[in-house]
C-alpha cells in the first residue's frame, strides 16, 4: 500500500469535509426545491471513498456504484461545479442535466455511474474488468453496492462468473446497516455480509469504514491481487449513514441515540482528531481548510444557479442517434 503520511492525511480531512459540505449544500437546496426528485446523501460514509481513492491508481483504474453517488465522481477527478449542476438539471451538469442526482457518470475520469436499479451495477463492473482483461489492461474496477442489493440475484451470478474468470474487480459492500429502512438483521439469518464470498471460493472479508486507514489497507490488498491476474475480491465495509436514506426518509426505524453514538466515531472528526495529535497541522491551519471548503461549496451552488436549463430538443438528440428515426411523432 501507498504511504499514508501527514499529507495524506491532511488531504483527507480537505475532501472528505468538501463531500460533507458539498452534499449539506445539497440538502439545503433541496428543500427549497431546486434540486428535484430523489436525493441520497453519503454523509458518514465518506471514509470509504478516501481510503478507496488512495488505493487506487486513478490514471487507469475504474469505480462504479449505485445512487448514492454525488461525491465519489468529485474524488475521481470531475468538477463539483459540473456535479452539482447536474442535480440541478442544468446544461453545465455532467450528463447535460439529463442524468439527475442518480447517474452521475464521466468517462473520461472513469467513474461509470450512478445507478438506479438496485444492483444493477454488479454485473456491470464485471463486465468493465472483462473488457479489461480482455483487452490487456491491468487497470482494476471497484465495484460499490449497499448492504441491501447484497440480496438481488444478480450478485450471484455476477460473484461465479468473476471467479470463473478470475476478473479484475473488487466488490465492496457499504454496509450502512439499513437497506432503506430494513436492518441486516430482517433480511438474513447472517449479519457478516462478506462471508456471502466463501460460497464462491472468493477472497472475502470485512474492512472498518469508519477508517480510511483500514479501508485503504484492505482496498490496496485487493487491488493488487486483481493487478496480478488472481481474481476478484468481496469486501464489506461497515460503515454508518447520517442521514435518512433519502431526503424523503423519516428515519423512524432507528433512534437518535444511535445516531449519536455513531456520530462518536465520525471519519472527519477521527482524521481531525489524529492531525491535531500527530501535529500534521494546527487548528490555525485546519480552520483556514473550513473557510476554503465553505468558500468552495458556495461557488459550485453558484455556478449551478447561474447555468441554464438544457434545450428541449436535447432530449430527442440524446435517445435517438438516428435523425430521422420513424418513430418520433411529428404534428401535422
Amino acid at each position: 500500500m501507498k504511504e499514508v503520511t501527514k499529507e495524506t492525511y491532511v488531504a483527507w480531512y480537505e475532501n472528505m469535509l468538501f463531500w460533507r459540505k458539498f452534499e449539506d449544500k445539497l440538502a439545503a437546496v433541496y428543500i427549497q426545491q431546486k434540486v428535484r426528485g430523489f436525493l441520497h446523501l453519503y454523509n458518514g460514509q465518506e471514509a470509504v471513498l478516501a481510503g478507496s481513492l488512495h488505493a487506487m491508481d486513478l490514471s487507469k483504474d475504474r469505480m462504479i456504484t449505485a445512487y448514492r453517488n454525488h461525491v465519489q465522481p468529485i474524488g475521481m477527478g470531475v468538477d463539483p461545479k459540473k456535479v452539482m449542476a447536474e442535480l440541478y438539471g442544468k446544461a453545465t451538469g455532467t450528463s447535460q442535466g439529463l442524468g439527475g442526482s442518480m447517474h452521475i457518470f464521466s468517462k473520461e475520469h472513469r467513474f461509470h455511474g450512478g445507478h438506479g436499479i438496485v444492483g444493477g451495477q454488479i454485473p456491470l463492473g464485471a463486465g468493465m474488468a472483462f473488457g479489461d482483461k480482455y483487452h490487456g489492461s491491468d487497470a482494476v474496477t471497484l465495484c460499490y453496492m449497499g448492504d441491501g442489493a447484497v440480496r438481488q440475484g444478480s450478485l450471484h451470478e455476477t460473484l461465479n462468473l468473476a471467479m470463473l474468470w478470475k476478473l479484475p474487480v473488487v466488490f465492496i459492500v457499504e454496509n450502512n446497516g439499513y437497506a432503506m429502512g430494513t436492518s441486516v438483521e430482517r433480511t438474513a439469518n447472517h449479519t457478516d455480509i462478506w462471508k456471502l464470498g466463501l460460497g464462491y471460493e472468493m477472497p472475502c472479508g470485512p474492512i472498518d469504514g469508519m477508517d480510511p486507514v483500514k479501508v485503504a489497507e484492505g482496498i490496496s490488498e485487493a487491488i493488487n491481487r486483481a493487478r496480478k491476474g488472481d481474481g476478484p475480491t468481496f469486501l464489506e465495509a461497515k460503515t454508518y449513514r447520517y442521514r435518512g436514506h433519502s431526503m424523503s426518509d423519516a428515519q423512524h426505524y432507528r433512534t437518535k441515540d444511535e445516531v449519536n453514538e455513531y456520530r462518536k466515531i465520525d471519519p472527519i472528526t477521527q482524521v481531525r482528531e489524529h492531525i491535531l495529535k500527530n501535529e500534521f497541522a494546527t487548528e490555525d491551519e485546519l480552520t483556514s481548510i473550513d473557510a476554503d471548503v465553505k468558500k468552495r461549496v458556495q461557488e459550485c451552488a453558484d455556478f449551478a444557479e447561474s447555468s441554464p436549463y438544457p434545450e428541449t430538443s436535447l432530449m430527442y438528440d440524446a435517445v435517438y442517434e438516428q435523425k430521422d428515426y420513424p418513430f418520433i411523432a411529428h404534428k401535422l
